[in-house]
Protein backbone atom coordinates (compact mmCIF):
# COMPACT_ATOMS: atom_id res chain seq x y z
CA UNK A 1 0.00 0.00 0.00
CA UNK A 2 2.96 2.46 0.72
CA UNK A 3 4.43 1.71 -2.80
CA UNK A 4 1.29 2.25 -4.35
CA UNK A 5 0.61 5.78 -2.26
CA UNK A 6 4.51 6.54 -2.97
CA UNK A 7 3.49 6.83 -6.69
CA UNK A 8 0.89 8.52 -6.71
CA UNK A 9 2.29 11.23 -4.59
CA UNK A 10 4.91 11.52 -7.23
CA UNK A 11 2.60 11.72 -10.40
CA UNK A 12 0.91 14.37 -8.08
CA UNK A 13 4.41 16.09 -7.33
CA UNK A 14 5.44 15.83 -11.07
CA UNK A 15 1.52 17.23 -12.08
CA UNK A 16 2.04 19.90 -9.30
CA UNK A 17 5.00 21.10 -11.16
CA UNK A 18 3.33 21.87 -14.82
CA UNK A 19 0.80 24.73 -14.35
CA UNK A 20 0.32 24.72 -18.00
CA UNK A 21 -0.80 21.17 -17.44
CA UNK A 22 -3.54 22.04 -14.72
CA UNK A 23 -4.43 24.76 -16.69
CA UNK A 24 -4.84 21.98 -20.16
CA UNK A 25 -5.95 19.76 -18.64
CA UNK A 26 -9.17 21.83 -16.75
CA UNK A 27 -10.04 23.98 -19.78
CA UNK A 28 -9.76 21.63 -22.42
CA UNK A 29 -13.87 19.92 -21.56
CA UNK A 30 -14.41 23.78 -21.03
CA UNK A 31 -13.46 24.42 -24.59
CA UNK A 32 -14.82 20.89 -26.15
CA UNK A 33 -17.80 21.50 -25.28
CA UNK A 34 -18.32 25.02 -25.84
CA UNK A 35 -17.39 24.03 -29.76
CA UNK A 36 -19.06 20.73 -30.43
CA UNK A 37 -22.21 22.43 -28.61
CA UNK A 38 -21.94 25.16 -31.81
CA UNK A 39 -20.21 23.18 -34.60
CA UNK A 40 -22.85 20.87 -34.97
CA UNK A 41 -26.94 21.96 -35.74
CA UNK A 42 -26.52 25.62 -36.01
CA UNK A 43 -28.61 27.36 -38.43
CA UNK A 44 -27.10 28.04 -41.63
CA UNK A 45 -26.64 31.98 -42.24
CA UNK A 46 -24.95 34.30 -45.09
CA UNK A 47 -25.34 32.31 -48.21
CA UNK A 48 -24.31 34.20 -50.68
CA UNK A 49 -26.62 33.50 -53.69
CA UNK A 50 -26.26 35.71 -56.68
CA UNK A 51 -30.03 36.63 -58.47
CA UNK A 52 -29.92 37.28 -62.30
CA UNK A 53 -32.66 39.14 -63.09
CA UNK A 54 -33.34 38.24 -66.86
CA UNK A 55 -36.93 39.52 -67.23
CA UNK A 56 -37.03 43.24 -65.41
CA UNK A 57 -41.04 43.23 -64.57
CA UNK A 58 -43.28 43.98 -62.17
CA UNK A 59 -43.90 40.84 -60.45
CA UNK A 60 -40.10 39.75 -61.03
CA UNK A 61 -39.37 43.46 -59.21
CA UNK A 62 -41.76 42.15 -56.48
CA UNK A 63 -40.30 38.67 -55.92
CA UNK A 64 -36.48 40.08 -55.61
CA UNK A 65 -37.80 42.27 -53.43
CA UNK A 66 -39.37 39.44 -51.30
CA UNK A 67 -36.25 37.82 -51.62
CA UNK A 68 -34.12 40.71 -50.06
CA UNK A 69 -36.47 41.05 -47.38
CA UNK A 70 -35.99 37.33 -46.55
CA UNK A 71 -31.99 38.44 -46.50
CA UNK A 72 -32.64 41.41 -44.64
CA UNK A 73 -34.62 39.74 -41.48
CA UNK A 74 -33.68 36.19 -41.43
CA UNK A 75 -30.29 35.92 -43.07
CA UNK A 76 -30.22 33.27 -44.02
CA UNK A 77 -28.84 34.26 -47.54
CA UNK A 78 -26.80 38.07 -48.40
CA UNK A 79 -27.69 38.65 -52.26
CA UNK A 80 -25.27 39.54 -55.03
CA UNK A 81 -26.81 40.92 -57.97
CA UNK A 82 -25.33 39.48 -61.39
CA UNK A 83 -26.21 41.22 -65.09
CA UNK A 84 -25.26 37.92 -66.67
CA UNK A 85 -26.21 34.45 -66.06
CA UNK A 86 -22.86 32.53 -67.07
CA UNK A 87 -20.94 34.83 -64.98
CA UNK A 88 -22.73 34.19 -61.87
CA UNK A 89 -22.84 30.15 -62.33
CA UNK A 90 -18.79 30.59 -63.12
CA UNK A 91 -18.58 32.14 -59.53
CA UNK A 92 -20.63 29.12 -58.55
CA UNK A 93 -18.42 26.69 -59.50
CA UNK A 94 -15.47 28.31 -57.91
CA UNK A 95 -16.58 28.80 -54.90
CA UNK A 96 -17.38 32.33 -54.56
CA UNK A 97 -21.01 32.24 -53.85
CA UNK A 98 -23.46 29.45 -52.99
CA UNK A 99 -26.51 29.71 -55.06
CA UNK A 100 -27.69 31.47 -58.17
CA UNK A 101 -31.38 32.59 -58.10
CA UNK A 102 -32.22 33.27 -61.86
CA UNK A 103 -35.56 34.75 -62.95
CA UNK A 104 -35.58 33.94 -66.83
CA UNK A 105 -37.24 35.94 -69.60
CA UNK A 106 -40.92 36.20 -70.16
CA UNK A 107 -41.22 35.46 -66.24
CA UNK A 108 -43.99 38.19 -65.87
CA UNK A 109 -45.79 37.71 -68.56
CA UNK A 110 -46.00 34.61 -67.85
CA UNK A 111 -47.32 35.28 -64.09
CA UNK A 112 -49.83 37.81 -65.80
CA UNK A 113 -51.26 35.27 -67.98
CA UNK A 114 -51.00 32.38 -65.28
CA UNK A 115 -48.93 30.29 -67.21
CA UNK A 116 -46.88 28.22 -64.68
CA UNK A 117 -43.99 30.71 -64.48
CA UNK A 118 -41.01 29.15 -63.08
CA UNK A 119 -37.89 30.58 -61.39
CA UNK A 120 -34.45 28.48 -61.09
CA UNK A 121 -32.24 27.74 -58.43
CA UNK A 122 -28.84 26.86 -59.06
CA UNK A 123 -27.08 25.16 -56.24
CA UNK A 124 -23.62 24.18 -54.99
CA UNK A 125 -24.80 20.68 -53.86
CA UNK A 126 -21.42 19.77 -52.66
CA UNK A 127 -22.61 20.84 -48.96
CA UNK A 128 -25.76 19.54 -48.62
CA UNK A 129 -26.45 21.32 -45.70
CA UNK A 130 -26.35 24.62 -46.97
CA UNK A 131 -28.31 23.66 -51.01
CA UNK A 132 -30.62 22.26 -48.06
CA UNK A 133 -31.14 25.96 -46.34
CA UNK A 134 -31.70 27.40 -49.62
CA UNK A 135 -34.19 25.20 -51.12
CA UNK A 136 -35.68 25.20 -47.51
CA UNK A 137 -36.06 28.90 -47.57
CA UNK A 138 -37.63 29.04 -51.50
CA UNK A 139 -39.86 26.84 -50.43
CA UNK A 140 -41.53 28.84 -48.01
CA UNK A 141 -40.89 31.86 -49.96
CA UNK A 142 -42.69 31.35 -53.38
CA UNK A 143 -46.24 30.42 -51.36
CA UNK A 144 -46.32 33.70 -49.89
CA UNK A 145 -45.70 35.39 -53.24
CA UNK A 146 -47.89 34.00 -54.64
CA UNK A 147 -50.69 34.74 -51.92
CA UNK A 148 -49.83 38.25 -52.77
CA UNK A 149 -50.55 38.19 -56.00
CA UNK A 150 -53.68 39.30 -57.41
CA UNK A 151 -56.21 36.04 -57.77
CA UNK A 152 -58.41 37.65 -60.97
CA UNK A 153 -54.72 38.55 -63.20
CA UNK A 154 -52.62 35.81 -61.86
CA UNK A 155 -53.52 32.21 -62.81
CA UNK A 156 -51.09 29.62 -61.82
CA UNK A 157 -48.63 29.80 -59.08
CA UNK A 158 -44.90 30.52 -59.22
CA UNK A 159 -42.89 27.47 -58.76
CA UNK A 160 -39.20 26.88 -57.78
CA UNK A 161 -37.23 24.46 -60.74
CA UNK A 162 -33.84 23.11 -58.00
CA UNK A 163 -30.69 22.49 -60.26
CA UNK A 164 -28.03 20.52 -58.63
CA UNK A 165 -24.93 21.62 -60.88
CA UNK A 166 -23.08 18.47 -59.15
CA UNK A 167 -23.77 15.19 -58.85
CA UNK A 168 -24.88 14.07 -55.28
CA UNK A 169 -22.81 13.80 -52.63
CA UNK A 170 -22.85 11.58 -49.67
CA UNK A 171 -21.82 12.42 -46.41
CA UNK A 172 -19.07 10.28 -46.39
CA UNK A 173 -17.75 12.32 -49.15
CA UNK A 174 -18.56 15.38 -47.81
CA UNK A 175 -16.20 14.39 -44.76
CA UNK A 176 -13.62 12.99 -46.52
CA UNK A 177 -11.83 16.45 -46.78
CA UNK A 178 -11.87 17.08 -42.96
CA UNK A 179 -10.63 13.62 -42.88
CA UNK A 180 -7.50 13.66 -44.90
CA UNK A 181 -6.66 17.15 -43.18
CA UNK A 182 -7.35 15.54 -39.47
CA UNK A 183 -4.73 12.95 -40.74
CA UNK A 184 -1.97 15.00 -41.59
CA UNK A 185 -2.40 16.56 -38.19
CA UNK A 186 -1.86 13.92 -36.57
CA UNK A 187 0.91 12.87 -37.94
CA UNK A 188 2.17 16.71 -37.38
CA UNK A 189 1.18 16.40 -33.75
CA UNK A 190 3.09 12.68 -33.00
CA UNK A 191 5.93 13.64 -35.59
CA UNK A 192 6.10 17.69 -35.01
CA UNK A 193 5.20 17.53 -31.10
CA UNK A 194 5.45 14.46 -28.96
CA UNK A 195 8.79 12.81 -30.77
CA UNK A 196 10.41 16.05 -30.79
CA UNK A 197 9.29 17.30 -26.69
CA UNK A 198 10.63 13.29 -25.99
CA UNK A 199 13.56 13.41 -27.66
CA UNK A 200 14.38 16.73 -25.16
CA UNK A 201 13.80 14.77 -22.16
CA UNK A 202 15.76 12.15 -23.15
CA UNK A 203 18.39 14.30 -23.78
CA UNK A 204 18.43 13.00 -27.71
CA UNK A 205 18.44 16.67 -28.76
CA UNK A 206 21.75 17.68 -26.80
CA UNK A 207 23.85 15.80 -29.53
CA UNK A 208 22.57 19.14 -32.30
CA UNK A 209 23.73 21.59 -29.72
CA UNK A 210 27.34 20.61 -30.04
CA UNK A 211 27.51 21.04 -33.35
CA UNK A 212 27.81 24.12 -35.76
CA UNK A 213 24.26 24.14 -36.92
CA UNK A 214 22.20 27.17 -36.69
CA UNK A 215 18.89 27.70 -35.32
CA UNK A 216 16.94 28.09 -38.88
CA UNK A 217 18.81 25.00 -40.51
CA UNK A 218 17.89 23.19 -37.16
CA UNK A 219 14.09 24.25 -37.65
CA UNK A 220 13.86 23.50 -41.00
CA UNK A 221 15.42 20.00 -40.92
CA UNK A 222 13.42 19.15 -38.07
CA UNK A 223 9.93 20.66 -40.18
CA UNK A 224 10.91 19.20 -43.31
CA UNK A 225 11.48 15.54 -41.54
CA UNK A 226 7.77 16.01 -40.47
CA UNK A 227 6.52 17.16 -43.47
CA UNK A 228 7.77 13.61 -45.25
CA UNK A 229 6.06 11.53 -42.81
CA UNK A 230 2.59 13.99 -42.91
CA UNK A 231 2.80 13.73 -46.74
CA UNK A 232 2.92 10.11 -46.33
CA UNK A 233 0.20 10.06 -44.51
CA UNK A 234 -1.96 12.37 -46.25
CA UNK A 235 -1.02 10.55 -49.70
CA UNK A 236 -2.40 7.29 -48.19
CA UNK A 237 -5.79 9.09 -46.80
CA UNK A 238 -6.00 10.58 -50.55
CA UNK A 239 -5.98 7.00 -52.40
CA UNK A 240 -7.57 4.74 -49.73
CA UNK A 241 -9.75 7.33 -48.44
CA UNK A 242 -11.45 8.18 -52.27
CA UNK A 243 -12.42 4.39 -53.03
CA UNK A 244 -13.43 4.07 -49.91
CA UNK A 245 -15.93 7.22 -50.37
CA UNK A 246 -16.80 6.36 -53.50
CA UNK A 247 -15.27 9.26 -55.34
CA UNK A 248 -15.79 9.11 -58.61
CA UNK A 249 -12.90 7.86 -60.99
CA UNK A 250 -10.63 8.35 -57.64
CA UNK A 251 -7.38 7.50 -59.54
CA UNK A 252 -7.71 10.08 -61.70
CA UNK A 253 -3.79 11.03 -62.16
CA UNK A 254 -4.54 14.83 -62.69
CA UNK A 255 -6.51 15.50 -59.63
CA UNK A 256 -4.16 13.27 -57.56
CA UNK A 257 -1.03 15.40 -58.57
CA UNK A 258 -3.05 18.57 -57.67
CA UNK A 259 -3.87 17.11 -54.21
CA UNK A 260 -0.45 16.02 -53.65
CA UNK A 261 0.36 19.86 -53.99
CA UNK A 262 -2.36 21.20 -51.48
CA UNK A 263 -1.13 17.92 -49.33
CA UNK A 264 2.38 18.90 -49.15
CA UNK A 265 1.84 22.85 -48.41
CA UNK A 266 -0.89 21.68 -45.60
CA UNK A 267 1.70 19.07 -44.18
CA UNK A 268 4.45 22.07 -44.36
CA UNK A 269 2.04 24.44 -42.32
CA UNK A 270 0.72 22.49 -39.70
CA UNK A 271 4.19 20.49 -39.36
CA UNK A 272 5.46 24.21 -38.83
CA UNK A 273 2.51 25.21 -36.53
CA UNK A 274 3.14 22.33 -34.25
CA UNK A 275 6.87 23.27 -33.75
CA UNK A 276 5.92 26.64 -33.19
CA UNK A 277 3.98 25.74 -29.93
CA UNK A 278 6.31 23.11 -28.92
CA UNK A 279 9.40 24.88 -29.53
CA UNK A 280 10.09 26.36 -25.66
CA UNK A 281 8.22 23.21 -23.95
CA UNK A 282 10.14 20.91 -22.22
CA UNK A 283 7.99 18.68 -20.48
CA UNK A 284 6.03 15.61 -22.44
CA UNK A 285 2.79 15.72 -20.83
CA UNK A 286 2.24 19.02 -22.38
CA UNK A 287 1.40 18.05 -26.28
CA UNK A 288 -0.56 14.96 -25.51
CA UNK A 289 -3.14 17.43 -23.18
CA UNK A 290 -2.82 19.64 -25.85
CA UNK A 291 -3.35 17.37 -28.51
CA UNK A 292 -7.07 17.01 -27.59
CA UNK A 293 -7.64 20.83 -26.99
CA UNK A 294 -6.35 21.27 -30.49
CA UNK A 295 -7.95 18.67 -32.15
CA UNK A 296 -11.48 20.21 -31.13
CA UNK A 297 -10.71 24.05 -31.50
CA UNK A 298 -8.91 23.47 -35.03
CA UNK A 299 -10.99 20.59 -36.70
CA UNK A 300 -14.73 21.52 -35.66
CA UNK A 301 -14.66 25.14 -36.40
CA UNK A 302 -12.81 24.47 -39.52
CA UNK A 303 -15.98 23.49 -42.13
CA UNK A 304 -15.13 20.21 -42.03
CA UNK A 305 -18.16 18.48 -40.51
CA UNK A 306 -20.60 21.55 -40.67
CA UNK A 307 -20.91 24.59 -42.91
CA UNK A 308 -18.98 27.73 -41.29
CA UNK A 309 -22.00 30.26 -41.74
CA UNK A 310 -23.95 28.22 -39.21
CA UNK A 311 -21.00 29.35 -36.45
CA UNK A 312 -21.63 32.15 -34.65
CA UNK A 313 -19.10 35.46 -34.66
CA UNK A 314 -17.12 35.02 -32.19
CA UNK A 315 -16.53 31.47 -33.99
CA UNK A 316 -15.80 32.69 -37.19
CA UNK A 317 -13.28 34.54 -35.60
CA UNK A 318 -11.50 31.49 -34.98
CA UNK A 319 -12.54 29.49 -38.65
CA UNK A 320 -10.69 32.65 -40.36
CA UNK A 321 -7.23 32.41 -38.92
CA UNK A 322 -7.40 28.97 -38.66
CA UNK A 323 -4.72 26.70 -41.27
CA UNK A 324 -7.78 23.50 -40.90
CA UNK A 325 -10.41 25.73 -42.84
CA UNK A 326 -8.17 26.60 -45.67
CA UNK A 327 -7.08 23.04 -46.47
CA UNK A 328 -10.49 21.32 -45.88
CA UNK A 329 -11.57 24.15 -48.36
CA UNK A 330 -9.01 23.11 -51.00
CA UNK A 331 -9.83 19.51 -50.58
CA UNK A 332 -13.30 19.78 -51.09
CA UNK A 333 -13.07 21.83 -54.05
CA UNK A 334 -10.40 19.26 -55.96
CA UNK A 335 -12.27 16.21 -54.58
CA UNK A 336 -15.77 17.21 -54.86
CA UNK A 337 -15.50 19.73 -57.76
CA UNK A 338 -12.59 18.65 -59.73
CA UNK A 339 -11.26 22.06 -59.71
CA UNK A 340 -7.96 23.55 -60.92
CA UNK A 341 -5.35 24.50 -58.30
CA UNK A 342 -6.28 28.06 -59.44
CA UNK A 343 -9.82 27.85 -57.75
CA UNK A 344 -7.85 27.15 -54.57
CA UNK A 345 -4.96 29.75 -54.76
CA UNK A 346 -6.14 31.93 -52.09
CA UNK A 347 -6.12 28.99 -49.62
CA UNK A 348 -2.44 28.00 -50.89
CA UNK A 349 -1.44 31.20 -50.37
CA UNK A 350 -2.58 31.46 -47.20
CA UNK A 351 -1.45 28.26 -46.05
CA UNK A 352 2.00 29.24 -47.59
CA UNK A 353 2.54 32.59 -45.38
CA UNK A 354 1.28 30.56 -42.44
CA UNK A 355 3.97 28.07 -42.41
CA UNK A 356 6.99 30.84 -43.14
CA UNK A 357 5.29 33.15 -40.21
CA UNK A 358 5.15 29.70 -37.91
CA UNK A 359 8.48 29.24 -39.22
CA UNK A 360 10.15 32.64 -38.20
CA UNK A 361 8.75 32.28 -35.02
CA UNK A 362 9.87 29.12 -34.33
CA UNK A 363 13.40 30.09 -35.35
CA UNK A 364 13.66 33.62 -32.96
CA UNK A 365 11.73 31.13 -29.98
CA UNK A 366 14.57 27.99 -30.23
CA UNK A 367 16.94 27.85 -28.09
CA UNK A 368 20.37 26.63 -28.86
CA UNK A 369 21.64 26.12 -25.31
CA UNK A 370 20.67 23.30 -22.64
Amino acid sequence: MHRVLAIIERDLRRFRRSPALIVISMIMPLVQLVVLGYAFGGKVKHLNIGVVDEDHGLPAVQLKEMFQAVAANAQTFDTVAYADAAAALRDLREGKIQGVLNIPPQFSRKVLAGANPRVVLAEDNTDQFSSAAMEGTMATLLPAYNQRAPAPRTGAAATLAAVEIYPYVPYIQFLLPGTIVLAIFVTAMIGGGIIFIDDKARGLHEGYLVTPIGKFELILGFNLAGVVKAVLTGTVLVTVGSIIAGIPDPLNVARMARMMVLVVVTALALISMMFLLMVRVTDPLIPRAVFGMLNTVLFFPSGAVYPTQAFPGWMQVITTVDPFTYAVHGFKQLILKNTSLLAIAPDIVFLLGFAALALGAATLLFRRTL
